[in-house]
């Protein structure tokens, strides 16, 4: 018996307890979770730092800020979003209990990535602890630093049973993927989405797949160039250009290229000094392996920007490539490294076009003052989101569903959709034994009169929030007008007592209707 089926047996059997559903222990793993990023943050630091070369303030602001921000949202609002959800009745069942019951899936199964080895793989356990899940945790083996600290130091905090962290290497993953769960939440490229699609199948297990993509960045000419350049290389190159929804290339016309060149180049030299190389807040490439895949892409293109590189420290510079073309090398996968082509277009039609012939990526993004504009590209474009003039951000608001859609995921989570993304939204339905008279119309015989009393019953929706009010004001406007009849109602001045009562009917309806 495998190590991964142990520990798979062993979470299932303590979720089976009935342990995870009181909304009070959820509550308290989740504290636990918090505690560990805040008492536990030197040593959260330090493996980022050995994995990707990110500064402290880095690691804070891109890893652990947001994920305590997802923790204090999801303590805050859990009695909400567990509780029952009333839905909209119909006249059958207008006296009858209709409602969502969110409750948890099971045993979820959350394979992190190594860009991001901590925001990224702990922030889907959030929502599995808060829709009363158990989980396997299993970090990436490439950002090894991190999976290390995750595995020696999470089971401090959290249940062991319910939360273990498994690490190891594609064998342990695939022996993972063996075993059954009740939902898998997979983060990391396309290829191996599909094979963890695969893998699910047999299971009839349902995934969530956060995958990436060549994401678009589009920049009107018209548009305030220097302030979208700068957002442009913030977005591109913060984490080495590792980030999944980091701007993967530039559409511009040809007439402003050299202009966003310029632009590009100057906020390099702002935000990372004339050396990056020495600079704490540029980090590295992971590895060598992903070094030398980045190089080879630049086969072919023109250096505009940058281009110097180290193997041995895994460096390569802020890189902007210029002249490029559909057929270039470097638009043939996700560069997931600091490397920015620009390809001109015409103008936002062919920019429209050159996105609607590629893959539905993970973002896309617009620069442009004209509001039209970016409204258009909405309308005649799919991606996982949009954002218009800037970069990166979207990910960060908890309203905001984060996934992809077609070759860039499946699924979404962040806030509240997170914990729906990993529950199961129940429908309940309690009727009582009573009113069978109405309920003999679905018996047999079927007749034409009782289609027609079913069509009145079944089609007709009740808003019943709005007969609340119209009920409330009913019985207010009954109490006005018995009033009105009392002769010694004292009204002070020399205002008509019935236009007083008007005046008060009046301001009811008004709060009603809010």
């Amino acid at each position: 018996m495998s190590r991964e089926l142990l520990v798979v047996q062993r979470a299932r059997e303590s979720f089976r307890t009935g342990k995870t559903k009181p909304l009070e222990n959820r509550v308290q793993q989740l504290k636990s979770l918090l505690l560990f990023i805040t008492e536990r943050r030197s040593d959260i630091t330090d493996a980022v730092k050995r994995d990707l070369g990110k500064s402290a303030l880095g690691t804070e602001l891109f890893e652990t800020l947001g994920l305590e921000g997802e923790i204090n949202l999801a303590i805050e609002k859990l009695a909400e979003w567990e509780a029952p959800r009333p839905v909209e009745k119909s006249l059958l069942t207008i006296s009858d209990e209709v409602y969502i019951q969110p409750e948890p899936l099971g045993l979820v199964l959350i394979i992190g990535a190594w860009n991001y080895p901590w925001a990224i793989t702990l922030q889907p356990l959030v929502g599995a602890i808060a829709a009363g899940n158990a989980a396997v945790i299993k970090p990436s083996e490439v950002s090894s630093h991190s999976a290390k600290v995750m595995k020696e130091l999470l089971p401090q905090y959290l249940d062991k049973d319910l939360y273990p962290v498994v690490t190891g290497g594609a064998l342990e993953t695939q022996e993972l993927l063996k075993q059954r769960f009740d939902h898998i939440f997979y983060t990391g490229s396309s290829g191996v989405g599909k094979l963890v699609m695969a893998a699910a199948a047999p299971h009839l297990t349902p995934v969530t797949l956060e995958l990436g993509g060549k994401s678009p960045c589009y920049i009107d000419k018209d548009c305030d160039i220097p302030v979208a350049c700068r957002r442009i290389t913030w977005g591109k190159f913060v984490n080495c250009g590792q980030t999944c929804i980091a701007p993967d290339f530039i559409l511009c016309e040809p007439s402003i290229q050299s202009r966003v060149v310029e632009e590009i180049k100057k906020c390099i030299k702002e935000f990372y000094t004339d050396n990056p190389e020495t600079f704490e807040d540029y980090g590295r490439i992971i590895n060598q392996r992903h070094f030398r895949r980045i190089m080879a892409l630049m086969e072919g293109s023109t250096v505009a920007v940058g281009g110097t590189s180290d193997e041995s420290q895994c460096y390569i510079a802020p890189t902007v490539l210029k002249d490029v073309t559909g057929e270039s090398k470097v638009m043939k996968e996700e560069i997931f490294g600091p490397l920015l082509p620009i390809i001109t277009v015409s103008g936002v039609d062919e920019a429209i076009q050159f996105m609607n012939e590629r893959e539905k990526p993970l973002v896309i993004y617009v620069f442009s003052h004209d509001n039209k504009l970016i409204k258009r590209v909405i309308a005649e474009t799919s991606s996982g989101a949009l954002l218009a003039n800037d970069c990166l951000v979207h990910y960060t608001v908890s309203a905001l569903p984060f996934g992809g859609v077609g070759n860039s995921g499946m699924g979404c989570y962040h806030g509240r959709h997170s914990f729906d993304q990993l529950s199961h939204l129940r429908s309940c339905l309690i009727k009582q034994l009573k009113m069978e008279g109405v309920n003999s119309m679905r018996y047999p015989p079927h007749t034409a009169k009782k289609l027609g009393w079913a069509r009145f019953f079944l089609l007709k929706h009740v808003n019943m929030s709005r007969l609340r009010r119209m009920a409330l004001l009913a019985t207010l406007a009954s109490v006005a007008a018995f009033v009105v009849q009392v002769k010694d109602l004292k009204c002070p001045g020399s205002v008509p007592r019935a236009v007083k009562v008007f005046a008060l009917i009046s301001a009811v309806f008004y709060v009603t209707r809010l």
